[in-house]
């Protein structure tokens, strides 16, 4: 298993956000580019950038920003937040983006993510499939940035997506995501257990380094992390194990 540093930017500056909530950032740094050599020099070779404006308001704010770090290497990145067309898909590759991250796209125009994905292939693509798990256990996405609740399922999306090629997705619990929390270890088990094809990122919740193994005991491909590296909660020697060139 894989360990991808986050990038979060919004205005460009690296933040994180408590659940997706917009009025509870937190400021790691003015100048994400100082994040992406850190996370470089720990042995990271793929980072995940979201561009929060881009998420809420379907815009590239932060496209200067996202260039500047695809430019710094040698780090890959892996970029979404707002690609809610084609256009907007092939920008972020101009940029310099190695894989781009689709979100309420794949949900709302599913026939036109397909479309990319035989476009480019299955490598430049990674489906966010953000969830809340109700009541009754089954995991519901969420869109526009966490604003908008679905009746759509995990399961059946990645099911019809699956049949089309795709092979990345990125799920996040949301009711995890920045809150140090734990992950939804139940939630991707069951992931692989019925999609073992898929190469699944997990993200949401990462305290510590006893979460990363026991991801890497559900079988996923990678897990997401930002808050927890941020702020130094997982020692270097810790992270090892997770990043390829540490």
């Amino acid at each position: 298993m894989r360990l991808i540093p986050a990038i979060d930017l919004r205005g460009g500056r690296c933040v994180r956000l408590f659940q997706g909530r917009f009025d509870a950032e937190t400021v790691y740094a003015d100048d994400p580019a100082s994040v992406l050599d850190a996370y470089v020099s720990q042995g990271a070779r793929l980072v995940h950038v979201v561009d929060l404006d881009g998420a809420r308001d379907g815009a590239q704010a932060n496209r200067a920003a996202i260039e500047r770090l695809a430019a710094r290497g040698p780090a890959a990145l892996q970029v979404g937040g707002g690609v809610r067309s084609r256009d907007a898909f092939e920008l972020l590759l101009q940029l310099g983006a190695r894989r781009v991250v689709v979100g309420s796209a794949a949900v709302t125009w599913p026939d036109e993510v397909a479309s990319w994905i035989a476009l480019r292939g299955p490598e430049a693509v990674v489906l966010a499939l953000d969830v809340r798990v109700g009541a009754e256990g089954l995991p519901r996405l969420t869109t526009h940035g966490w604003q908008q609740q679905t009746e759509a399922s995990l399961w059946e999306t990645v099911a019809w997506f699956a049949a089309r090629g795709l092979r990345h997705v990125l799920c996040t619990d949301v009711a995890r995501d920045g809150a140090l929390s734990g992950p939804n270890l139940d939630l991707y088990a069951e992931a692989q257990r019925r999609f073992p094809g898929i190469e699944w990122q997990a993200s949401g919740g990462v305290r510590d380094a006893g979460d990363l193994h026991a991801l890497r005991a559900t079988g996923v491909a990678a897990v997401i992390s930002g808050r927890a590296l941020l702020e130094g909660r997982i020692r270097p020697e810790e992270l090892e194990p997770f990043l390829p060139d540490a």
